[in-house]
């Protein structure tokens, strides 16, 4: 899509926004060396790279959140000093960040106008926000049921009224940090479309993401970060998605996917008739029967919302179930805790790291040895030091883990290191299953690429792996077998080298007649 046409004028106006020279250290850890790059009004830039790569770190400050040491930041070609996000606010910048600014307890129209209600006699009128988000709604091009409460309402859909509430309040340059980590293939369609629709009527988009596809998707501009320097700008015709993963890796290659398959040895995990609901009391499974081997990885393929995510929280303990068994090398564990599971065998990749595979607050080492294994590190009930570092080591090297040191709280690692430490302290002690959920949600090119052999070599070396993934690729790629959720069920299982339209037709619940 083209941008609009640059009314007289327009050409000699500056950049929206832009960064000169901008170097940002946290003590001996240097997260933007020399950054530049600038945005012009109606356009879209995209910037990637690496994690840890200071992209994170430079979107902060442009919103306020942060300040560099030294460079500077024009808006409309005034150099500004922003001292917090009112100052970004007032300028007409609104940052979207991975984590929503949504209050799951209230309606979908009660999160557009808070903090900013429309006032009449004294109290909120409702009728003229409601008639304003429906304008905004319309003027972008989506529809919203405003009368929705927030907390059962899809993370796409809570993306588009936090990006409507910011243009309600003024806001016309948008920064979003990887807003499609968390959503599925369509929603993540949907959310590149809004962005370009929003473009063409002369608001400016910062887009941050990890998914080069997606990047050539909307971006009309895209700068690689590469250890906290910024690369030459490239227009969007000229880029593809290798020549973007050489820049981003520094001139190394791709890593590629092994076509190798695994040896399934015999039955590890057997799930009969399981059922469960979600929190609202909905049932999501309907009668799961699963079977998972030693020295395979079986990929679970479905759309968003239909029962992938309590299938893997019923396996793992999370979630109890209604009726239905769980079987790990033959002993039964359908009510059994997470606790006594993880001491059975399993390991668990949880889709959320954040609030599920992480202590934030707590160091990298505490995070490294959580978990069933700390046992073997204690004697007489205490811990033994000696034990742990070396735990610590093993786990950190296995990950290929970038850190400053293992006394830092976990937090202040990339989101790319923070999911190697779960990964490699998920499998430092083989496990017999292991729960993949969204394992490399959030993750860069290079990161990707080590999950995935690590995922492989896991098999190979005789653990049953089962992989939940939103992405088509990563299914085909590491899957030995396919099975497809709908609504609850398995619809259907296709051998790793599924044609992948046949796989989508299951997805969206296509009978076997139509396909």
């Amino acid at each position: 899509m083209e941008n609009p046409t640059p009314a007289a004028g327009d050409e000699a106006r500056p950049p929206r926004i832009e960064a000169r020279r901008i170097a940002r250290s946290f003590g001996p850890v240097r997260a933007n060396r020399d950054v530049s790059l600038s945005v012009d009004r109606g356009s879209v830039l995209a910037v990637i790279g690496e994690n840890g790569a200071g992209k994170s770190t430079l979107m902060k400050m442009l919103y306020g959140l942060d300040r560099p040491d030294s460079g500077e930041i024009l808006v409309d070609g005034e150099a500004v000093s922003l001292a917090s996000p009112r100052d970004a606010i007032k300028r007409g910048i609104g940052l979207v960040q991975q984590e929503l600014a949504i209050v799951p307890e209230l309606t979908l129209l009660e999160n557009f106008v808070l903090g900013n209600e429309p006032i009449l006699a004294g109290r909120i009128d409702w009728r003229r926000a409601r008639s304003e988000a429906e304008r905004l709604a319309a003027s972008v091009g989506t529809e919203i049921d405003w009368a929705s409460p927030a907390a059962h309402t899809p993370i796409a859909v809570q993306q588009q009224v936090e990006i409507l509430r910011l243009i309600g309040r003024g806001t016309d340059l948008l920064i979003l940090d990887e807003p499609t980590a968390v959503l599925a293939p369509a929603q993540a369609i949907q959310l590149l479309d809004l962005l370009r629709r929003l473009a063409e009527g002369g608001k400016t988009v910062i887009f941050i993401s990890h998914k080069l596809a997606e990047v050539l998707r909307v971006a009309d501009e895209i700068t690689v970060l590469r250890s906290g320097v910024t690369e030459p700008v490239i227009r969007r015709e000229d880029a593809t998605v290798e020549s973007l993963a050489r820049m981003i890796m520094g001139g190394d290659p791709v890593p590629g996917d092994s076509a190798r398959a695994g040896k399934p040895g015999d039955v590890v995990l057997r799930c009969e008739g399981l059922a469960a609901r979600d929190d609202s009391g909905v049932e999501r499974l309907s009668g799961i029967d699963l079977e998972v081997r030693s020295g395979e990885i079986l990929g679970v393929a479905a759309v968003s919302g239909n029962g992938q995510d309590e299938l893997a929280e019923t396996l793992i303990g999370l979630r109890r179930p209604d009726r239905g068994s769980v079987s790990l090398r033959g002993s039964r564990l359908a009510r059994s805790s997470v606790r006594a599971r993880r001491r059975a065998g399993f390991g668990y990749v949880s889709g959320d790291r954040k609030q599920e595979g992480l202590a934030l607050e707590l160091s990298i080492s505490a995070n490294a040895v959580a978990g069933p294994g700390l046992s073997r590190l204690s004697r007489f009930g205490w811990l033994v030091p000696s034990r742990v570092r070396r735990a610590v080591a093993d786990v950190l090297d296995a990950g290929a883990v970038r850190f400053g040191s293992e006394r830092d709280p976990i937090a202040s690692l990339s989101g790319g290191n923070q999911q190697r430490v779960v990964i490699a302290r998920e499998l430092r002690d083989r496990p017999a299953v292991l729960v993949a959920s969204q394992p490399t949600r959030g993750v860069d090119i290079r990161g990707i690429g080590f999950i995935h052999r690590q995922l492989r070599q896991a098999r190979d070396a005789g653990s049953a792996v089962l992989l939940f993934s939103e992405e088509l690729d990563e299914i085909q790629a590491l899957a030995d077998r396919v099975v497809v959720l709908h609504q609850g069920r398995i619809v259907g299982e296709l051998g790793r080298d599924a044609d992948r339209v046949a796989l989508g037709k299951l997805m969206l619940g296509t009978t076997a007649e139509e396909r």
